[in-house]
């Protein structure tokens, strides 16, 4: 019998950390926001769904091989950047068969990704800034799975078209959250934010703001309509006005102004990477957010939360 509960317990656990690994993505630990973030991948495509929760549970699995305590894997931190690799894996070549095994792959190499950005930012020089490795491993290894797999490659169309910039910019507010996690879909969209909503008004609400003034300034910028309206110009701003107004910063009305200013350089930082040849992922935002940690660590009215 004491075998039997032990098994439920290891199963709940790993459960936890599949949730909590999802909801991560947006900063939370919140087992009803994954199963919400589950929903929309669901909605997109039941195999993108798979692939996410494949790559989320190796990194998870390989993070306790290097050092990750159960609690902080139980909580979702080492999962997250795997789920991302999952929704990249499929974006880049589908549902095909050759994906799973690559999901699984590119989600247990986050672990060791992980463990190098986040002892790079515990020593000297950046050790005093405490900076969060955040979604930059998922990024590189995301980067690493698209360069790998070019005979692969598929395309998939835009699904969301729009001809006018307030129809852009009222789809966007939705899109945008929607592409943090590689998805374009209005519905999906709203599964999320409802989620975020559902782990605290605060994170909700920053989204709304963070995808508004990301849209807002992608249009003053002159992007064009289809990429505002897909969110392609505008995901990197929600999270980071999640992170600068409900997670790193502590405060009242100050956190909101910074997230306001962080999310308008993001837009920036965004439109200047479409310039590139690489892919873009979430590096506006962990770039953006680095150096406003940055700037709040040398404010004295600023305090890291």
């Amino acid at each position: 019998m004491s075998q039997t509960l032990s098994e439920t317990k290891g199963v709940a656990a790993w459960g936890l950390a599949l949730g909590h690994g999802l909801s991560q993505i947006f900063f939370q630990a919140n087992v009803w926001t994954g199963a919400l973030i589950l929903a929309a991948f669901v909605v997109a495509d039941w195999r993108m769904a798979v692939l996410v929760v494949l790559g989320s549970l190796a990194s998870s699995a390989t993070g306790l091989l290097f050092g990750s305590k159960m609690p902080a894997v139980r909580d979702g931190m080492q999962g997250f950047c795997g789920a991302l690799v999952g929704a990249a894996t499929f974006a880049a070549i589908g549902g095909q068969g050759a994906a799973y095994p690559i999901a699984i792959v590119g989600g247990a190499l986050c672990a060791p990704v992980t463990w190098l950005v986040v002892w790079i930012f515990t020593h000297e020089p950046l050790k005093p800034f405490n900076l969060p490795s955040t979604t930059a491993p998922f990024c590189i290894v995301a980067t690493g799975v698209l360069l790998a797999t070019i005979p692969l490659h598929t395309s998939t169309p835009d699904t969301t078209v729009s001809d006018s910039a307030v129809t852009a910019f009222f789809v966007s507010l939705l899109t945008n959250v929607s592409q943090v996690v590689l998805v374009d879909s209005m519905w999906a969209g709203a599964l999320i934010l409802l989620g975020l909503f559902v782990a605290s008004w605060k994170v909700g609400l920053a989204a709304v703001l963070g995808s508004a003034v990301g849209s807002l300034c992608a249009l003053a910028m002159n992007e064009s309509l289809q990429t505002t309206a897909n969110g392609l110009a505008g995901y990197s701003g929600v999270l980071t006005a999640i992170a600068l107004a409900a997670v790193f910063v502590k405060g009242t009305w100050e956190p909101w102004v910074l997230a306001i200013i962080g999310t308008a350089v993001t837009a920036v930082v965004t439109l200047l990477m479409h310039h590139l040849s690489g892919p873009t992922y979430t590096w506006p935002y962990i770039l953006t957010t680095w150096v406003f940690l940055i700037i709040v660590y040398f404010v004295p009215r600023l305090k890291r939360a």
